[in-house]
């Protein structure tokens, strides 16, 4: 961390941030210029806020010279993290995409299991449904709740994809991990420390969505949660954030973000186009452009009459564009392979 001095402070003022530093247990170096005084603090910082060091008298600005997701950063970790569900789907390092598909609510068994099928049939590893929904409004469809676990086991059962859903309550987490091969933290839950120190705690594959106003140091700082509390299993999944214009997409999708989170982090990094666009047509294009742009995976919407589905229908491809879809980012992995 270094400290930077108005060009006015004086000895005193100086010492005293000096003193401060070392009775944090850190040491200084310090740098007397012509103009400013300049403090190294060389230790455990990440503990401490700019803002402990800022409101003492003299400091004109405090800057971290080491970003504060320690476990998280590729400065730690230097290889990618493969996160592997079950036996053989891999996420991340020089694996292939994986496609996620399945509707954003559970609605009933038969529905689920065609839904499961066509994923299937189309190469998706994964299938996806939430069981607990939440909605903005207090009378939206809210999922099914564990009845919607039960139905999601019976179509991993009966298709052999892996499953993965949302947990809302740490109350709810050990009913979850045993319908669940990997727990989702949604975009308003990002932020839930409760939830993310209890989900640390298990072995469990995470999918960890970006918040809805998230900033990449606020994502990486919930993935560091859980690596703190000893889970390491972290997929990170940008789905979109909101900014000044949403007239014409629900969020504003940042495809940057995922070349930022692979430059900063050894974390997979996943796209969903459903929820950064919110529209139907729009999921084809990101989804191509998210794969360009390097992501370990893609999460998709999918319902056989999306016009019918209980929550989200707008943004949901029915079969035939979802087949079409992966078609197309088949011949899209092809061209990008090494030659």
């Amino acid at each position: 961390m270094i400290i930077i001095m108005e060009p006015e402070s004086t000895q005193e003022q100086v010492d005293k941030v000096v003193k401060h530093i070392h009775d944090l247990g850190m040491k200084t170096i310090l740098n007397k210029g012509v103009v400013q005084t300049v403090i190294a603090a060389i230790g455990e910082t990440s503990k401490y806020s700019t803002d402990q060091f800022e409101i003492l008298e003299g400091v004109r600005t405090v800057q971290r010279i080491q970003v504060p997701f320690k476990l998280a950063s590729r400065d730690a970790h230097h290889l990618d993290t493969v996160v592997t569900v079950g036996k053989n789907i891999k996420f991340g390092g020089d694996n292939p995409p994986v496609i996620i598909a399945g509707p954003c609510s559970v609605e009933n068994q038969e529905n689920l299991l065609a839904i499961a099928n066509v994923a299937k049939e189309c190469g998706a590893k994964v299938l996806r449904g939430g069981a607990f929904k939440p909605r903005t409004g207090p009378r939206a469809f809210e999922g099914l709740g564990k009845l919607g676990l039960e139905f999601l086991d019976v179509a991993r059962k009966e298709t052999g994809l892996a499953v993965v859903t949302e947990i809302m309550d740490a109350r709810d987490l050990e009913m979850i991990c045993n319908f669940t091969d990997i727990l989702q933290v949604g975009a308003r839950n990002m932020q839930n420390f409760t939830l993310l120190n209890e989900i640390g705690k298990t072995n469990k594959p995470v999918l960890l969505k970006r918040g809805l106003a998230a900033t990449i140091d606020e994502w990486l700082l919930a993935a560091e949660r859980i690596m703190d509390k000893g889970n390491t299993q972290i997929i990170m999944c940008e789905r979109g954030i909101r900014t000044f214009d949403n007239k014409y997409t629900r969020n504003t999708a940042d495809i940057a973000a995922i070349p930022v989170i692979k430059r900063l982090s050894h974390l997979p990094v996943i796209f969903d186009p459903s929820h950064a666009t919110g529209k139907w047509n729009l999921v084809a294009p990101l989804a191509k452009a998210a794969v360009v742009a390097g992501a370990h995976g893609l999460i998709i919407e999918v319902h056989p009459e999306p016009e019918k589905a209980l929550s989200d229908g707008p943004q949901t491809l029915n079969f035939e564009n979802f087949r079409n879809l992966v078609k197309e980012i088949d011949r899209l992995i092809k061209v990008l392979a090494p030659a």
